[in-house]
């Protein structure tokens, strides 16, 4: 037994709204939006979202479960249609998926190319300076070996490429 169309039905058949076009040309696709302290750093969509969580990476596809969760210190990847990869190197925050949205809150953001050897090597030896006689001292350093630790596996990828 089918329904009678309504006037509202045949109106978005005829004559699609921008938000359903829109919606349309999302269709199997995850919209990623990277945010900082100071800005938006990127809204953009992509096939597939790999992100550097605490305690591994994870990737993201359209239709995925809603969460919550520590972003670690690491590259961000978004796969584009073919083989485009686009790279972001991104501090440790958090990141939130919900509705084919991930959103990512970070500190710090830069582009995963510009991440050499030598900066990974500045931020290990920045980190290990740090002084570490009480509690927030050392989550203070912990929190800059982790930062070091992602800029040298970014790096690594780079000198590969």
């Amino acid at each position: 037994m089918s329904s009678e169309p309504t006037l509202q039905s045949a109106v978005e058949r005829m004559m699609p709204s921008e938000a359903t076009e829109l919606a349309d040309s999302r269709k199997g696709r995850v919209r990623v939006i990277v945010v900082t302290p100071e800005r938006a750093v990127l809204d953009d969509t992509a096939e597939l979202v790999i992100l550097p969580m605490i305690d591994g990476e994870l990737g993201v596809l359209p239709g995925r479960a809603p969460l919550i969760g520590r972003l670690g210190a690491g590259e961000l990847r978004l796969m584009k249609s073919g083989r485009a990869t686009q790279r972001l190197f991104v501090e440790a925050g958090f990141v939130q998926v919900r509705s084919n949205v991930v959103t990512v809150l970070t500190s710090k953001t830069e582009e995963a190319a510009a991440i050499t050897a030598a900066m990974a090597a500045a931020a290990e030896a920045e980190a290990e300076a740090l002084p570490a006689s009480n509690a927030r001292e050392r989550a203070t350093k912990e929190k800059a070996r982790d930062r070091a630790r992602g800029l040298k596996k970014v790096a690594a990828k780079n000198t590969v490429a």
